[in-house]
């Protein structure tokens, strides 16, 4: 298997896991949120996050990483580690949850368009269109998760699309790093300047652990050790090898991924609205994904990887 096949493998097989991950945190959060306000859990995922990972960094004896990355991994830490989940976990006290979710999938879009504007990626058909109807999707699942008792605040609103932007400028920002540090490193550094970003929420995190039921607690460390520690590092593994619109478009597919997870562990059955959201979130993942018939189809011997790989920049 020429060794550019392989490599594209795994960084689909990061992200498959990254989605899954994501996907599960808001399960947990349900839980979490209810005992600890968002500054408190955003400081307490974080820190132990940043627990694991900088365990495994000393294991690993990887190190600090070059000057040249440090740039991309304090804006991706303030942003997307540190703003992105204190305002995403107030938003949703504002908004309700459908509301909440299409209002943050604006974030896709802007990573794809900041990626153009700031990394000079380019924008194919295909990832276009795979977007459009993985965003019509998520509005599908929005709507159907809403109801009719859903609400939704001016504050609420503008939270949510700060943690859309947050979330987007974090990952334009990762990217280049990436060019510098190991996934490892730029996730674990990351992490660690979000945390201490959040630092200032410390007090409240001592107060409500001391009265937070276990599971509440348990939670909040399940989000730091797998959603956060591991899911941020396979992601920042993914996105150092494809373009930041195609991992932020790979993104969709986590609204369909918590619809069947809420359906197997919470037991709350889709309606045929949100089955069709997740069907289109899963399909546009899909075709922005794909690639062009004449980029797929493999030349015979050493020429394979270097179409592949031709293929791969072109996308």
């Amino acid at each position: 298997m020429p060794k550019s096949v392989s490599s594209a493998r795994l960084a689909l097989a990061a992200a498959g896991v990254t989605v899954v991950l994501w996907a599960s945190a808001f399960v947990s959060i349900r839980s979490a949120g209810s005992a600890y306000s968002p500054g408190a859990l955003a400081l307490g995922r974080l820190l132990a996050g940043a627990l694991v990972l900088g365990a495994v960094l000393l294991i690993r004896r990887e190190g600090l990483p070059p000057r040249a990355a440090w740039p991309g991994i304090l804006v991706s830490g303030l942003l997307w580690f540190g703003v992105y989940m204190v305002v995403l976990n107030w938003g949703e006290q504002e908004v309700d949850a459908g509301t909440a979710a299409m209002l943050v999938n604006i974030g896709p879009l802007l990573i794809a368009l900041l990626g153009a504007r700031f990394l000079g990626e380019r924008l194919p058909p295909r990832l276009l269109a795979g977007m459009a109807v993985s965003f019509a999707g998520a509005v599908a699942v929005g709507l159907s998760m809403s109801g009719e008792d859903g609400h939704a605040s001016v504050l609420g609103v503008a939270l949510c699309l700060m943690a859309a932007v947050a979330y987007a400028g974090g990952v334009v920002a990762q990217k280049p790093a990436l060019a510098h540090a190991s996934a490892l490193q730029v996730t674990t550094f990351g992490c660690a300047i979000g945390a201490a970003a959040c630092l200032p929420f410390a007090g409240q995190l001592v107060a409500e652990a001391a009265r937070a039921p276990l599971s509440a607690t348990a939670n909040m460390v399940y989000l730091g050790v797998f959603p956060t520690a591991l899911a941020f590092t396979t992601w920042a593994y993914a996105l150092a090898r494809t373009t930041a619109g195609r991992m932020g478009a790979t993104t969709y597919a986590v609204p369909a991924l918590v619809v069947l997870m809420a359906w197997a562990l919470l037991g709350e059955l889709p309606g045929a609205l949100t089955l069709v959201g997740g069907a289109l979130c899963l399909a546009g993942v899909a075709v922005s994904r794909s690639r062009p018939r004449a980029a797929a189809r493999p030349a015979s011997g050493a020429g394979a990887g270097l179409e592949e790989a031709a293929g791969e920049r072109r996308q």
